[in-house]
């Protein structure tokens, strides 16, 4: 018999096999020998096939756990490589990684009571505490905030454009382009208008073209939904968040604040002033996979008004059933438009336990100083040229006078051979390596070694 992860023997039966996934952990990453492996998708992809064969043998292999764990180590990108910089993607907590292990092993769903008992107050209790984070300044939220817990940035955006049309009905979402592609899918994907957009031509919304169209768009109240964005994903920019809440009130839009990668700052004394005017918004993307350095999935969705969750009330008889509610049995289905749905919340309370703000805080205050000493040494440098000061912990920067070409093949060499693991993003019409630091283990020899890298394979 297979034996189980779970039950009372399941700790003795994971104990080796975990011992053998953390050898093949460390000889995978040892093969790898930096943050991306080396030679480009073909060689990759051949040495991942090799490892693994016939993915359904009809005898099975005994060592293949260490095989396979070993192959996907080495063809891994390493999050927690100081070089690897290219997009929102964190080294994860030990100790967040550690209670998803317990999530896993005990596998509670979240989609009726008796598969999640304790799962199902956890989430309820933790993710009230987050919505009364966001809206501290409100006032009354600690009684009427709520968030739900999502698979990241993407869902929570259409949740929240689920949440207004089905609050007010026909919906018409303004936003600058510097959106998220995701609200823009979220309209196709609920059948609502194209949005309309508009400019930021300094990488933020206009309020000026914003005030603009909410003019030219007057409709009943709460049919313009607005979505601005605090923590673009090509610069990390905050759009002025009080002036758009400020228009809003004043044409009767509602708000929805993208914040899947600047909710973070919500932890950091230093820096959440940056964040001001959040608590306005009718709903929020939260994102802790990115500024909160959770295994993924860790999103979430921050309601200002709990009764905006009442659209999504469903009704299965073997999981719902009306007698149960009546009879106390807690009913999960409104939580989410999934109904499988792992305890992802486990991690982030053990996290936040383990933490507090205060640890949390300080994490996000080291990424974002990272950011500011890397950008200091590359406006120093005489061969790079810097986009603009970070606003939280991204810096675009691009070699004096390369052309658009050279930097995208600058980039292309550093991942195909491995060394180094950089972004891009396009802005003032041309393209730019981007740097987004979120480990907070980052030294200025890291810094350094990354800009040399960059410096020694740009042709001159």
């Amino acid at each position: 018999m297979s034996p189980l992860a779970s039950g009372p023997q399941g700790p003795n039966t994971l104990r080796p096999l975990l011992n053998t996934v953390l050898e093949a952990l460390t000889a995978g990453a040892a093969t790898r020998d930096g943050p991306l492996p080396s030679g480009g998708p073909t060689e990759v992809a051949a040495r991942l096939r090799e490892a693994l064969g016939d993915p359904l043998p009809d005898h099975g292999d005994e060592d293949a756990l260490r095989t396979l764990v070993q192959a996907f180590t080495a063809g891994a990108a390493d999050p927690a490589d100081p070089l690897c910089t290219a997009h929102l993607h964190c080294p994860p907590l030990a100790v967040a990684t550690a209670a998803d292990l317990a999530a896993s092993v005990l596998n509670p769903s979240l989609d009726s009571w008796d598969q999640a008992p304790a799962a199902s107050e956890l989430e309820s209790l933790v993710t009230r505490a987050l919505a009364a984070e966001v809206y501290r300044e409100a006032g009354q939220a600690r009684t009427a905030g709520d968030a739900l817990v999502t698979t990241g940035g993407t869902e929570s955006n259409q949740l929240a454009l689920l949440l207004a049309r089905e609050r007010h009905g026909h919906t018409q979402l303004v936003c600058a382009e510097n959106a998220h592609h995701s609200l823009r899918r979220a309209t196709w994907l609920l059948g609502l208008p194209e949005p309309v957009t508009v400019p930021a031509p300094a990488g933020t919304m206009d309020p000026a073209a914003l005030k603009e169209a909410l003019t030219a768009l007057q409709g009943p109240r709460g049919s313009l939904l607005v979505a601005a964005t605090a923590g673009t994903t090509d610069a990390g920019l905050i759009d002025p968040l009080p002036g758009i809440a400020a228009l809003c009130e004043a044409h009767g839009a509602r708000l929805h604040i993208d914040a899947a990668y600047g909710g973070g700052l919500l932890f950091s004394d230093r820096h959440r002033p940056k964040l001001d005017g959040l608590a306005r918004a009718h709903t929020v993307t939260l994102d802790l996979h990115k500024l909160g350095w959770q295994p993924i999935a860790a999103g979430l969705l921050a309601v200002r008004d709990r009764h905006d969750l009442t659209p999504l009330a469903h009704h299965a008889d073997y999981l719902n059933a009306d007698d149960d509610t009546e009879a106390g049995l807690p009913d999960l289905l409104g939580r989410s438009l999934r109904t499988t749905r792992r305890p992802d919340i486990l991690k982030i309370a053990v996290t936040l336990k383990t933490l507090g703000r205060t640890g949390l805080g300080d994490l996000v205050d080291r990424v974002c100083e990272q950011a500011a000493q890397f950008a200091e040494l590359i406006d120093r440098h005489p061969r790079f040229e810097l986009h603009d000061r970070p606003t939280i912990s991204t810096v675009l920067f691009r070699p004096t006078d390369a052309t658009d070409d050279t930097v995208a093949a600058v980039r292309r060499t550093l991942l195909t051979e491995g060394r180094a693991v950089l972004g891009r993003a396009r802005l003032d019409d041309r393209l730019w390596l981007k740097a987004t630091l979120l480990n907070p283990h980052t030294g200025a020899d890291d810094l350094d070694a990354l800009l040399k890298l960059v410096e020694g394979h740009t042709p001159r």
